[in-house]
């Protein structure tokens, strides 16, 4: 008899130690998947939002929140995620758990008897596009999921102030040639000869008299110095018989 109950301990504790270990293994294996690929290539606001998860709570202005699932209890727990951004300049890598970069992330668990660590939250800055990711589990299967997100509002760039025109100096006016000046080797309108002997318009033209009878202007030219002539002439003339005249008064005739 003692010997029978020594057998049933040994079976029941052997049996026991299998389930164990058939329950147990599972959570010693780790595999990796990868992000849904239908999550890929968007911003948190293609996503559904749900802001008012207690988890965004302390959700900085102008972050957007993620919260990432694992679909089914195969896949076990997260041990680790991996996913890569692009800031709108750059691709940018994150890793949760990571206390050491600037993005807040965190492991949440379930409740309940057997609590699961199926989720995973992280901030980042506004209007980020997630490219892509991966992540390491306690269990099997192929993908996780993007469960909600709450969108922050990306700060609006200003534009650069363009440059205000300087004010430029107005072009100094080019000189035109002169109208006087003409081409070189042909003589100007302004120098143009006198033909020799001929005589200048001031020296040939008379003046007419005024036609309101009033006195004539004084004539120049020709005509003045013709009838000077004329009355040095008869002048010389008078005064020539009148010393003739006394000559004769003056001789006496004798007998």
């Amino acid at each position: 008899m003692p010997q029978r109950r020594r057998l049933a301990r040994a079976a029941l504790s052997t049996t026991a130690a299998a389930a164990c270990l058939a329950l147990a293994t599972p959570a010693w294996a780790s595999s990796t998947i990868g992000l849904n690929p239908a999550h890929e290539g968007r911003t948190a606001a293609h996503f559904n939002q749900v802001c008012d998860d207690e988890r965004f709570a302390g959700l900085p202005a102008g972050d957007d929140g993620w919260h990432f699932v694992l679909p089914g209890k195969e896949y076990g727990d997260f041990e680790s995620l991996t996913l890569t951004f692009n800031d709108g300049t750059a691709a940018v890598t994150v890793t949760i758990p990571d206390g050491s970069d600037a993005y807040p992330d965190f492991f949440y668990s379930t409740g309940g008897r057997n609590p699961r660590q199926i989720h995973a939250y992280l901030f980042t800055p506004a209007g980020w596009t997630l490219v892509g990711g991966s992540a390491t589990v306690s269990g099997t299967g192929t993908k996780f999921n993007v469960s909600h997100t709450c969108a922050g509002e990306a700060p609006t760039k200003s534009p650069s102030p363009s440059p205000s025109p300087s004010t430029s100096e107005s072009p100094q006016p080019s000189e035109s040639p002169s109208a006087s000046e003409s081409p070189s080797g042909s003589p100007s309108a302004s120098e143009s000869p006198v033909p020799s002997g001929s005589a200048s318009p001031s020296e040939s033209a008379t003046v007419p008299a005024s036609p309101s009878g009033g006195e004539d202007l004084p004539l120049t030219g020709v005509a003045v110095t013709g009838m000077a002539l004329t009355g040095v002439a008869l002048v010389g003339g008078g005064a020539a018989l009148m010393v003739l005249r006394r000559r004769r008064d003056r001789i006496t005739f004798t007998s």
